[in-house]
């Protein structure tokens, strides 16, 4: 209700500065803990998760508030994408609202203030809740491969899981690393710098691919102990759009995005069977949406863009709407029901 109340003056505002007084509000926000285990208690890549709804990297870019984001219902929070050095990211305006679409396009390009800021942030967090850790290259970096291994060696004591990003579309070149060559040389080279205290590595990949690609990307995640698929990224195609921002370039997330995150997903599950999790992003808006996602192979789901037309309680309402989701198809666990459509 507060959020219906207030959205009116925060959509009047510039995107980016309505994300920023969003992010100011968490961090005085009364905090509150994260979820409990419960019915929705799953467990993917050895981490225990109270419910496996998460919110996705992009949110809290430099780790301010990822235990007030907890606090909202979360059973795991990603923060990120950080990078080696600070980096403003790409000129303003970088962030549209397409309001009619409920969709966002961005070109944000890794803004964030560094690792340094951000581990001084993490030393004073106490370890409650899963966190994740979204790791980038700078833009500028002669040795992309080096700026990833520098990003889980910061971030692997303060981290449950890392995510390797290599699909964001705004940093040019990145999405080059998923290339065959490239991702086989990055992975290698993370596998060779992995030690017992390294957590779990995820890959998060983006929903345009060609045919052959789902194959590869899969087979070079288990070949060097990747321990799961994010998919997806936004997205640099163009479903039809009603919104005046429509044709911005940078990615497109929200609403329009949902149907070929779901048929990636759908694709890479054919492919990796049961031999590799994978975590659903991308235009997830409701309970539903949800159930759909983990019915197609999905371990754990994650949303962003769908918060800002729906608010701050859409994670306890996805949780319980998974709830009543699992009990009205006959399942009694997360695990039991990931694959079964």
């Amino acid at each position: 209700m507060l959020y219906r109340l207030a959205a009116p003056a925060l959509f009047a505002l510039d995107p980016e500065r309505a994300h920023r007084l969003t992010i100011a509000a968490l961090r005085v926000a009364p905090r509150l803990p994260p979820p409990k285990p419960g019915v929705l208690a799953t467990e993917v890549a050895g981490i225990a998760f109270s419910n496996p709804v998460g919110l996705a990297a992009g949110f809290d870019k430099d780790a301010e508030v990822p235990d007030a984001a907890l606090g909202l219902g979360f059973g795991f929070v990603e923060v990120g994408s950080i990078t080696p050095r600070p980096q403003a990211g790409n000129p303003k305006p970088r962030l549209f609202r397409l309001t009619a679409d409920r969709a966002v396009i961005n070109r944000m390009g890794f803004n964030n203030g560094g690792s340094e800021a951000a581990v001084a942030r993490l030393r004073t967090r106490e370890r409650s809740g899963v966190l994740g850790i979204n790791v980038g290259a700078n833009k500028d970096s002669a040795d992309r491969i080096a700026d990833y291994l520098t990003g889980i060696a910061t971030f692997a004591p303060f981290a449950n899981y890392l995510t390797v990003n290599v699909s964001s579309p705004n940093t040019p070149g990145l999405r080059d690393l998923q290339s065959e060559g490239e991702l086989a040389a990055l992975l290698s080279a993370i596998a060779d710098a992995r030690t017992a205290e390294t957590p779990p590595v995820f890959l998060k990949v983006a929903p345009d691919l060609a045919d052959g690609d789902h194959e590869r990307i899969v087979r070079a995640a288990i070949d060097h102990g990747i321990a799961g698929l994010i998919v997806s990224n936004t997205t640099i195609t163009r479903p039809p759009l009603h919104s005046a921002h429509a044709s911005e370039t940078g990615g497109l997330s929200g609403a329009p995005l949902r149907d070929l995150a779901l048929a990636q997903l759908r694709r890479f599950r054919a492919v990796a069977g049961r031999d590799l999790p994978l975590i659903g992003v991308g235009g997830i808006a409701s309970a539903e949406d949800a159930w759909a996602r983990i019915r197609a192979g999905a371990s754990l789901v994650q949303v962003y863009s769908a918060l800002v037309y729906e608010g701050p309680g859409l994670a306890r309402r996805i949780v319980r709407g998974l709830e009543r989701c699992l009990k009205r198809d006959g399942f009694t666990s997360i695990a039991d029901a990931v694959g079964s459509e």
